[in-house]
């Protein structure tokens, strides 16, 4: 691979990092600049986990350090989302993209007009709204629903994430976005075993990637919580008005 798309793949790497760390969606910059450099789809999205996996996970450590993350929802959402998205991954040859894409164009642009319309949300915490019966649904949409298209697809799942627990959970937008760092943690893992015993990582490129994914992931996760929750919201607008232009894009081009 030429010297000129090594380099441009780490830069993506570092902003897709940055990207991931404050809303999630870092595979909007990492897959796309996979495959203009002549990597396979398979090989992109494999490619694509092992540097994601170690960015999304050193942010959930910054963020650890400074925010309370919720155990009760934290802990059982990561195990299952490991186990989700790896059942995800080995369904994604006989699960169409063709049919999941205007699906999840739908969701993106509810997502964005929810967002929109209502301002207050993720800006003060509601806790009133964690009940027990909550943490299972959320415990249950994270862990199990959203991992399982995080192995089949991918694109946006910690956005997905950061909406579902501020939505069901009422917590502010940089709580959730904590706790949806170690769900993702979760979900690249379980992706990533499986891609890994298929044999489709590129693991050397993935290794320089996954060092500027990590470099990208601390300058996003310290900046999301020094700006606060206004912030991770104009961001998270910002990503999910990207993922509508490219899924839809590739669903009507």
């Amino acid at each position: 691979m030429p010297l000129e798309q090594v380099l441009l793949l780490l830069v993506a790497a570092a902003g897709a990092g940055w990207v991931d760390a404050v809303v999630g969606g870092g595979g909007l910059l990492q897959l796309p600049a996979l495959m203009v450099a002549g990597v396979s789809p398979v090989q992109a999205l494999a490619t694509n986990k092992f540097s994601s996996v170690c960015g999304t996970a050193s942010a959930a450590v910054t963020y650890a350090r400074t925010t309370k993350v919720d155990r009760q929802v934290a802990v059982p959402g990561a195990v299952l989302a490991v186990l989700s998205a790896g059942l995800g991954a080995s369904a994604a040859a006989a699960i169409s993209v063709e049919v999941l894409r205007p699906a999840v164009l739908a969701v993106l642009l509810a997502v964005a007009a929810f967002v929109t319309l209502r301002p207050a949300m993720g800006s003060v915490p509601q806790p009133h709204l964690r009940t027990r019966r909550r943490v299972v649904v959320a415990v249950a949409v994270g862990g199990v629903g959203i991992a399982f298209y995080d192995g089949i697809m991918g694109p946006g799942t910690g956005t997905f994430l950061i909406i579902a627990f501020t939505t069901i959970l009422g917590w502010d937008f940089v709580s959730a976005s904590a706790s949806a760092k170690i769900l993702n943690t979760g979900t690249n893992l379980g992706a990533l075993l499986v891609f890994g015993w298929q044999g489709h990582v590129l693991w050397t490129l993935g290794l320089g990637m996954a060092a500027c994914n990590i470099l990208g992931a601390q300058v996003g996760a310290r900046m999301a919580l020094r700006r606060g929750t206004a912030f991770v919201r104009v961001v998270l607008l910002c990503v999910v008005v990207a993922m509508v232009i490219r899924l839809g894009w590739q669903q009507f081009a």
